[in-house]
């Protein structure tokens, strides 16, 4: 006896006509809906399809794996997403404010200047956060992904090569932060950032990152503190039901000079070796190599005294010992300044840590 199940068309075997399954009786019986709207009760051993009105055995095979494969990709989409996102170590030592983040994280963490390097996007607030990257393309901006990170966690925009690394040095990321039972506001975040490609290049590029227990290239975007609104904040920006923009220099301001060494809030590290400030030294004397390092020297430590920085690195290496003894010389002249030996372990003997107190110079 051939089996039914509700919305089958059917026929009668022993009278014309027929109608569509409604309802399934028992095992022997269906109610069927036949062409005048009645509900009729009907053994089924009276009953045939209407193949007509049927999908073929070979369309329904196809449907089928069509809707698996669709199932499948949705799956693995979802998959590929989540590999994406991982949790920050916000509790580990030396973890950095909390804020927004770009970071490029290699691959490799042992030969940090060959394989890939991931660009994330850092969260490292007790908000979710809504984000948009995009990058700068000639006079245009390519939107490269959106979408939402959870917080105190990171998401992975892309997994870079070197060979693409100059398409990723300029852009925008726009961030709005959201936050339940708070008694303030965020201020949306738009960020523009622009990396010198050479950066990409050397060690020293990369520090240990408390958040994310890897050596990367970390750049500050905004702290979460900067973007702390109160409700009084919002009342004067709204005019006539319309969100005016406001002038905030620590939600968007204009790149410093220093901005494009920052290794996280407040620091930097300027590597003055002749061949990360100039394209071609042919025909340089020794005297014009030393005069581009140190006001080179000069040009970043005015510009982190002037954007509150609280610690300058300067790699000078090791060689004679004339620019490590010409920047000590002109550190006399800052006031509110300290200086000392930076890290062996990480830079040797040739680099020197300049602490800023203040902004004041005599």
């Amino acid at each position: 006896m051939e089996s039914f199940k509700v919305g089958d068309r059917v026929n009668f075997l022993n009278d014309k006509g027929g109608g569509v399954v409604k309802k399934i009786i028992d095992t022997r019986m269906v109610e069927v809906e036949i062409e005048d709207g009645f509900n009729v009760p009907v053994l089924m051993s009276d009953l045939v399809l209407d193949f007509r009105a049927q999908p073929s055995r070979q369309q329904q095979v196809v449907d089928n794996v069509q809707k698996e494969i669709k199932n499948q990709q949705i799956i693995e989409e979802e998959t590929k997403n989540e590999a994406r996102r991982s949790e920050l170590r916000r509790f580990a030592r030396g973890s950095e404010e909390e804020g927004i983040y770009l970071a490029f994280i290699p691959h490799d963490q042992q030969w940090l200047l060959t394989g890939l390097i991931d660009v994330a996007v850092v969260n490292n607030t007790p908000a979710d956060a809504l984000y948009s990257f995009n990058l700068k393309e000639e006079e245009k901006y390519a939107n490269i992904d959106y979408g939402s990170i959870a917080p105190f966690s990171k998401v992975v925009v892309e997994a870079i090569s070197r060979d693409d690394i100059e398409h990723w040095c300029n852009g925008v990321i726009q961030v709005v932060l959201c936050q339940d039972d708070t008694d303030f506001v965020y201020h949306p975040l738009h960020a523009p950032f622009s990396l010198r490609t050479s950066r990409f290049f050397k060690d020293g590029s990369y520090v240990e990152s408390g958040l994310l227990g890897e050596k990367a290239l970390m750049i500050c975007l905004s702290t979460a503190t900067a973007l702390k609104g109160s409700e009084t904040d919002f009342t004067k920006l709204m005019k006539d039901g319309v969100m005016q923009p406001k002038a905030n220099k620590d939600i968007v301001k204009k790149e410093a000079a220093i901005d494009r060494h920052q290794t996280q809030p407040g620091e930097a590290i300027v590597d003055l070796h002749i061949g990360e400030l100039v394209d071609n030294i042919l025909g340089m004397s020794s005297n014009d190599i030393f005069r581009v390092q140190i006001n080179y020297f000069k040009k970043m430590l005015d510009s982190a005294i002037e954007n509150d920085y609280s610690k300058v690195t300067f790699i000078h290496g090791v060689g004679n010992g004339v620019l490590k003894n010409a920047i000590i010389e002109e550190l006399k002249n800052y006031d509110n300044t300290q200086n000392r030996m930076a890290s062996i372990s990480r830079f040797g003997v040739g680099a020197i840590d300049v602490m800023i107190q203040d902004k004041v110079r005599s």
